[in-house]
């Protein structure tokens, strides 16, 4: 028999292991999403038959919606091969893709029989349920499925919206229609949700009504009934399982613990013929990078054309993509957030039983890579796929690691470091070097550009050791009275003045994957580049306007680009400044970057877009 004493601890018991089953189902069902890494984002309606922004182009009026819908009347899909995507997706490296079922538009492109759909099955040229194929290849391959779906739908009679400048009804005063509508969202929910079994449903347009007005726990409950374990994003009324920053890539990583940015090859989510404005496979490769160190997922867009092909554009990124994916898979799948860049001059990642660091290294150099405040013991160090990587251990916590140029990968290297516990790391504490020992021959190594990265380090964090010096800003007649003295360091001190006369502290981590100075008046930025770059370097979250780039101590002036300035967001675009080989120095470059004003940075959160007039 059970005594009450006991009843009761088995009851208390019983419920304490179903609260920690409760608690750990979120991490349960993350799991691939969190170990992904990469998806594709497919944005593909009857928007792509003019080549105009997708549901957006009508609702500001940069067309009526009459000849917005004519559109239906050219897509064709006639050379569409949901095979031949999927398969394109997976030697991307992607191990999801995200399709539009809906856009804003309301045209749906499976065989919806919610009644007042319209789909392309009954309106378009196509006469085709575009999702079925798709979904079952996608399936057959092993990746995960995602949905997308529009909440709103503006071309729906009975959605009170209908564009920037027209609104159908006041739905609190016409309930009535309002709920005609949810009867008729939630129905195509269900047949998505019934028929295709998404593991994913990424959800857009939550901004135009509140939670209660979507009846978001309704439709929570709706999909969880079909599949438990189904991810939400976001956009659900922030009451999903990740968050989706848009466009812009962030500086500080996103608060929530699972994090997805979806972004443009380009500035268009569907296609536009005459939107070439493409970043490079590069870029895109380190973007991902960018993602993987913050412990986030890149979801990359492609945008077919209405016959259902791929702009060679967009494939030849997919394909590079898989080149570097399939290459160094070991670090990028199932890793973490890396460590912070006060350790490294670059981006990292973590194996998840934190014994393996993994370096992404985006420059080529035969001068040696600092890797600092390392408390734990390193058993090896080698290459992706590689050789093992040399290195010299400065003291108890630095290694300066020497990765030959020949051994460099063209967009990003790979350096795997591996402990024999979890890694440890050294808290953060001023970095110091005297003017004695910057100037000071070494006896045994020529550590000439070591000491100068080490300088960078200790300029960037406000500690100007110049100030109580005779260097003046053009470095003429500067003597630093050691002897014997390191002839390399004083000739590049004498060539780089500017960026060390009265320079104070540079700019928080995030922006620049490297150590950087302003001027006194904070209106220039000096970034200090390391090696050879792989491509373009990169500022994010710059708010001014640059005036001019030019390399310090020789003058010559720098283009620069920038993507992601999306001219209806306050978000600024990620600023890219090629490097001519030619003009680097042999042992650490300096751009000055002069701006239109003391300096601005952006550091906030990057949400969805939801408005783009």
């Amino acid at each position: 028999m059970l005594t009450r004493k006991t009843l009761i601890f088995l009851l208390l018991s019983l419920t304490y292991t179903n609260l920690k089953a409760q608690q750990n189902k979120p991490d349960e069902k993350m799991g691939w999403f969190a170990d992904a890494k990469l998806g594709i984002f497919i944005h593909w309606g009857i928007y792509a038959v003019n080549g105009v922004s997708e549901s957006w182009s009508f609702y500001n009026n940069y067309l009526n919606h009459d000849a917005y819908m004519q559109q239906l009347n050219g897509f064709s899909a006639l050379k569409y091969n949901p095979q031949e995507w999927v398969k394109l997706i997976k030697e991307s490296g992607a191990k999801y893709a995200v399709i539009t079922t809906k856009h804003h538009d309301g045209v749906a492109l499976w065989d919806s029989k919610a009644a007042g759909a319209t789909t392309t099955v009954k309106n378009s040229a196509s006469k085709k349920d575009l999702i079925t194929p798709f979904v079952n290849n996608l399936k057959m391959a092993g990746l995960k499925t995602g949905l997308y779906f529009s909440l709103p739908d503006w071309s729906y009679p009975d959605y009170d919206i209908f564009t920037r400048e027209k609104k159908r009804y006041d739905f609190k005063k016409n309930p009535k229609r309002w709920n005609t509508f949810l009867n008729y969202y939630q129905t195509q929910l269900k047949e998505l949700s019934n028929q295709f079994k998404p593991d994913l449903l990424w959800f857009d347009g939550d901004w135009e009504h509140t939670a209660d007005e979507w009846q978001t726990e309704k439709v929570s409950t709706l999909l969880k009934s079909e599949n438990p374990h189904i991810i939400i994003n976001s956009r659900l009324d922030k009451r999903g399982d990740y968050e989706t920053p848009e466009q812009g890539v962030p500086v500080v990583r996103p608060a929530s613990k699972y994090w997805e940015l979806c972004y443009t090859m380009n500035d268009s989510w569907g296609f536009q013929p005459y939107d070439q404005h493409y970043k490079s496979s590069n870029i895109i490769i380190r973007t991902l990078v960018d993602c993987i160190s913050m412990g986030g997922n890149l979801l990359l867009d492609i945008g077919p054309k209405a016959d259902g092909t791929i702009a060679p554009e967009q494939v030849q990124i997919l394909k590079d993509l898989g080149r570097w994916t399939n290459k160094y898979a070991e670090a990028i799948y199932e890793t973490q957030a890396g460590i912070p860049e006060r350790h490294f001059a670059g981006k990292t990642s973590l194996s998840k039983d934190r014994k393996t660091l993994f370096l992404y290294i985006d420059y080529k150099t035969n001068q040696g890579i600092r890797l600092k405040g390392i408390k734990s013991n390193v058993k090896s160090m080698q290459l992706i796929g590689g050789k093992a990587v040399k290195y010299t251990k400065i003291d108890d916590l630095e290694y300066l690691l020497n990765v030959s140029p020949n051994d460099s990968d063209q967009d990003v290297t790979v350096v795997k470091v591996n402990f024999e516990a979890p890694i440890i790391l050294a808290e953060a504490g001023n970095e110091n070097i005297s003017i004695e020992d910057l100037f000071s021959v070494h006896t045994k190594l020529d550590l000439s550009t070591y000491k100068l990265q080490k300088l960078s380090s200790v300029l960037d964090k406000g500690n100007n050791i110049f100030n109580t010096t005779n260097l003046t800003a053009d470095g003429m007649n500067f003597n630093a009275q050691v002897k014997p003295l390191d002839q390399k360091v004083n000739n590049w001190v004498s060539k780089h003045a500017e960026a060390l006369h009265k320079t104070i502290a540079g700019i928080p981590e995030g922006h620049y994957p490297g150590k950087t100075v302003l001027s006194a008046d904070k209106q220039t930025l000096y970034l200090f580049v390391e090696g050879q770059p792989t491509g373009p370097i990169a500022i994010k979250g710059l708010e001014n306007n640059i005036s001019r780039i030019r390399i310090v101590g020789e003058g010559t002036m720098l283009n620069h680009e920038v993507y992601n300035k999306l001219y209806w967001s306050k978000v600024p675009g990620i600023v890219y400044i090629d490097i001519p080989k030619d003009k680097l120095d042999d042992r650490l470059t300096v751009i000055a970057v002069l701006l239109d004003g003391p300096i601005k940075l952006y550091r906030e959160n990057i949400s969805a877009i939801e408005s783009n007039l």
